[in-house]
């Protein structure tokens, strides 16, 4: 099980991210907005670089929904490997069994 403070710290990014994307977006459009002012552009860099980091989308961190696990995460079903391996062994994955040869 990973740190509690390391998946609440994740947590916290994913709400900041959320808040800000509206925001973030808009000023993003006006940056690479060709038809503006040099200065106009560069204000809304500026603007853009004093938001707070973790409303950047890229500051969050997939990871399991079981235990936490920042590595060897599937997107796809949201979950490490090692979870996803007690899951199936212990029969709670429909349509997995364990292989055996």
């Amino acid at each position: 099980m990973a740190k509690s403070s390391a998946i609440l710290n994740n947590e916290k990014r994913k709400r900041m991210v959320a808040n800000f994307a509206a925001k973030r977006a808009a000023l993003k459009a006006i940056t690479k907005d060709d038809s503006l002012s040099m200065e106009e552009r560069f204000d809304a860099q500026l603007k853009l670089a004093a938001l707070p980091r973790n409303s950047s989308k890229t500051r969050v961190r997939n990871r399991c929904e079981v235990s936490g696990r920042p590595r060897a995460y599937y997107r796809k079903l949201r979950m490490s490997r090692i979870a996803l391996r007690d899951l199936a062994s212990n029969g709670l994955i429909p349509g997995m069994t364990k292989s055996s040869w």
